[in-house]
């Protein structure tokens, strides 16, 4: 099996450090290539630039002709799902049908206490991205949506263009909670990513999954499975050995993650010399 590999600059680089990446997964072969989408910079400095994710796709959309793009993964609780929905159409337009559209419940509190942004709770997020999956979808492929639901309401509400692929853009809902993020993940997702678990962790998700799914009567091959490594710390023989491993159970994609730091081009180019390796590592 050939494995379908991408890459991710996520923060604390120039602009310029990003359009590279961008162009050179476009010309190297790499399948997909992401940004992050947070609003104050992670990790104990918060105050390292950072770019906002929609502006970045819609560059990204513009600065490449081939690669798959997308935002590993948008928080919901950042933007209404209606102007979610337009964004995302938007992109896919620019990009001619390659956007891959990602999106988790959230979880950095300390944006949203900076910009006074509704954080509520665990269980309240994943509610409001419920609600907020099936507002975009029907955005997507309906004439007109209402919703009258707890945290969002729509009346009649247009939008147009619909995106370019169809019925709508693969969605990925990125997190590893078995009860509420595998259930939406078996409900609306077609890619789920994986940030954090070991090789061992990630097959008994799986098995979680493959359980929602049945719950839903959804065909669980239907869903991609995806895993996030970073490159940072890893040879490129580590990185084949991570890779392997989940291959072996049951990932079939992987979004190599750069490091937040000033020579990013030495470990791009680690990352391109090792792709051909990667690729057949399934």
């Amino acid at each position: 099996m050939t494995l379908h590999i991408g890459v991710k600059l996520s923060q604390n680089a120039p602009i310029e450090a990003y359009r590279d990446v961008w162009r050179t997964a476009d010309e190297a072969g790499f399948d997909h290539v992401w940004v992050m989408d947070h609003i104050a910079s992670l990790g104990p400095e918060d105050d390292r630039p950072i770019f906002d994710a929609w502006a970045m796709q819609a560059a990204m959309a513009v600065a490449t002709s081939r690669v798959r793009i997308g935002c590993m993964v948008t928080g919901n609780t950042y933007r209404h799902p209606g102007v979610l929905a337009k964004l995302a159409t938007t992109v896919d337009h620019l990009s001619g049908g390659r956007l891959e559209f990602g999106i988790g419940a959230g979880w950095a509190e300390r944006e949203h206490t900076m910009y006074g942004l509704d954080f509520g709770t665990v269980g309240s997020r994943f509610d409001w991205l419920t609600e907020a999956l099936a507002i975009i979808r029907s955005l997507w492929t309906e004439p007109r949506t209402s919703y009258d639901g707890a945290k969002y309401q729509l009346a009649g509400a247009v939008a147009e263009p619909k995106p370019v692929q169809r019925p709508y853009p693969p969605i990925w809902i990125g997190g590893s909670g078995p009860r509420r993020t595998l259930r939406l993940v078996a409900e609306h997702a077609d890619a789920w990513n994986d940030t954090k678990s070991t090789p061992e962790e990630f097959a008994a998700l799986n098995g979680v999954l493959e359980r929602h799914c049945a719950d839903v009567g959804r065909d669980p091959a239907q869903i991609r499975r995806t895993v996030q490594l970073p490159s940072a710390g890893r040879t490129e023989n580590g990185l084949l050995r991570d890779v392997e491993a989940f291959a072996a159970r049951g990932a079939t994609e992987f979004v190599i993650v750069l490091p937040w730091a000033a020579d990013v081009r030495t470990e791009l180019d680690a990352v391109v010399e090792a792709l051909p390796r990667l690729r057949e590592a399934g």
